[in-house]
C-alpha cells in the first residue's frame, strides 16, 4: 500500500508593507544602523540565505552593474541583481559605516561591533529587534522570511519562475514552485475579500 505523501508547509511571507515597515526601522546613521539597513535590503532585495549574507565578501560586490556574487549551498556561485535601494543602503554602509567597524581587515561585508565576521545568530538579533520597533511579531521574522517574501512578492510582480529559481540558487524547480502556491492563495484571498460577487451574502 503506497503511503500518502508528505504536504510540504507553504512558505510564510511578510506583506510588501510590512517589509517595507522592517527596513524603515533600520533609519539611523550611526555605523551599525547603516550596517542593518544594508543587511535587511540586501536579504529581502536579493532574497539571500542568512549564510550567504554573511560570508558575502567585499570583491563580491558590483554596485555599478548592481550584482552581488554569492557563494550558496555545495560552494556553488551565483550571480544576483540587487535594487536601487539596496545599492544605496550599501553605498551608504560601506563608505560612513563599515569604516568605523572594521577592525582587523575583515574580507566580509557585514561586520559586528567588534570588527569581526557578522554571524548567524548576530543577524537573527538584528532582524528580531528590527521587527520590535516596526511594530512586527518578533518571534516571526528571521533571515528565511524576507528570502521566502522576495520570492514570493517577485512571482506576485510578474516575474517568471525559472528566473526566480536561479535568483534563489534552487537546485529544483520544485522548491521553487511552492511559491506558487502562495501567490495562488494570495490571490484567492484578495478575490473574496474584493469582488463584490464573490461576498458571502447572508441567505433570506
Amino acid at each position: 500500500m503506497a503511503l500518502p505523501r508528505r504536504t510540504r508547509k507553504l512558505p510564510k511571507t511578510l506583506s510588501p508593507g510590512e517589509a517595507t515597515r522592517l527596513i524603515d526601522a533600520a533609519n539611523g546613521t550611526t555605523p551599525r544602523a547603516l550596517r542593518d539597513r544594508a543587511l535587511v535590503e540586501l536579504l529581502y532585495g536579493a532574497g539571500l540565505r542568512v549564510s550567504e549574507a554573511t560570508g558575502l565578501v567585499r570583491t563580491g560586490i558590483d554596485l555599478d552593474e548592481r550584482t552581488v556574487r554569492v557563494t550558496g549551498k555545495g560552494d556553488k556561485q551565483r550571480v544576483v541583481p540587487i535594487g536601487r535601494e539596496a545599492v544605496e543602503a550599501l553605498r551608504r554602509y560601506l563608505s560612513r559605516g563599515r569604516p568605523y567597524l572594521e577592525r582587523r581587515h575583515r574580507p566580509e561585508v557585514f561586520l559586528n561591533a567588534k570588527g569581526g565576521a557578522l554571524t548567524r545568530s548576530g543577524a537573527f538579533l538584528i532582524l528580531r529587534r528590527l521587527a520590535g520597533v516596526a511594530g512586527l511579531e518578533e518571534g516571526r521574522v528571521h533571515p528565511h522570511l524576507l528570502r521566502h517574501s522576495f520570492a514570493t512578492h517577485l512571482l506576485e510582480g510578474g516575474a517568471d519562475l525559472r528566473s526566480v529559481q536561479e535568483m534563489l540558487g534552487h537546485a529544483d524547480l520544485s522548491t521553487t514552485e511552492l511559491y506558487t502556491h502562495v501567490t495562488d492563495r494570495r490571490r484567492r484571498e484578495t478575490y473574496f475579500k474584493a469582488h463584490p460577487h464573490a461576498k458571502r451574502r447572508d441567505r433570506a
